[in-house]
């Protein structure tokens, strides 16, 4: 006896995904020295902590060891810096975002920044390959009397390879937080017609790399012009522009390189947090590697 079965009876294989999650917050000690307090990490998702120049703050590393995410991945990304603490957090390498079949890859990050705390959020670039599709959402809490000096690089294909983004699918979106209240909040939206809109002089102009920056602080509205004075240093490639909305300093970056955005980005960072935090005018190793 012979029985027939439809394909909607035969099981498929489960997609292969990845769901990573890392935890890290730093807190001061009763001698003001900023020691690490909570760590948790899940594949793939690695926390390091490398040893900090003499002088130089705290910091932490996400490393993604999975070498990419695709559509179906989701990472949680959360810091925090307690009272009176200072740390840099940042990533090992640029983020690769694949493409995807259907389904979206997710990324949330969360930022806690407390009052009297110095935190910079330095990640390197996310590279969407053709066919990508990204939600990432980053979401900060910052105490009054906090400092943070908080960013974001995109990179809209590989285009030293000659490729171009077409299709797929960007949503970046940002809320920060102030005392509990909303202050600021940003989506940039691709998906349909993304070639045209990249090209388009009321879209990006051209661009393929955007750089976010956001320094979050008391005296932010003071150093709009300290910033826009650092940008007229900037690559000539690489066009750039400073305002305060809601007493955040907000720093945008556009190019059609990558390389230029990324020596521009780098370099207005490393002045920037030596002018506002007295921190050196340097940036970790791993940027330079």
């Amino acid at each position: 006896m012979s029985v027939a079965i439809s394909r909607s009876e035969v099981a498929e294989p489960p997609k292969v995904t990845v769901a990573g999650e890392g935890r890290v917050s730093f807190a001061a000690d009763a001698q003001g020295v900023t020691r690490l307090k909570d760590l948790y990490h899940s594949d793939p998702i690695r926390i390091v902590f490398p040893t900090p120049p003499r002088g130089e703050i705290p910091s932490a590393v996400f490393v993604t060891t999975s070498g990419g995410l695709v559509g179906g991945d989701r990472l949680e990304l959360c810091a925090s810096v307690g009272e009176g603490a200072s740390a840099l957090v940042t990533v090992q390498a640029a983020e690769k975002i694949y493409r995807s079949a259907g389904q979206d890859c997710i990324i949330n990050v969360s930022l806690d920044c407390r009052g009297d705390a110095w935190m910079e959020w330095l990640p390197q670039e996310t590279i969407l390959f053709e066919g990508a599709r990204l939600r990432r959402r980053t979401s900060v809490d910052l105490a009054p009397g906090g400092q943070l000096l908080a960013g974001e690089l995109l990179v809209l294909g590989r285009g030293a390879m000659g490729e171009k983004i077409t299709r797929g699918l960007v949503r970046d979106h940002w809320e920060i937080r102030r005392d509990g209240q909303l202050v600021w909040a940003d989506a940039l939206c691709l998906e349909d017609e993304i070639e045209r809109v990249i090209a388009h002089p009321a879209g990006l102009g051209g661009a393929t790399a955007l750089g976010t920056i956001v320094y979050g602080a008391e005296d932010a509205p003071e150093r709009l012009d300290a910033a826009r004075a650092l940008l007229e240093n900037a690559d000539r490639d690489v066009r750039g522009g400073a305002t305060v909305v809601n007493g955040l300093l907000l720093i945008r970056l556009l190019a059609e390189d990558p390389y230029p955005l990324r020596r521009a980005y780098g370099d207005f960072w490393a002045a920037f947090r030596n002018l506002t935090g007295g921190h050196e005018a340097q940036l970790p190793r791993l940027w330079h590697i």
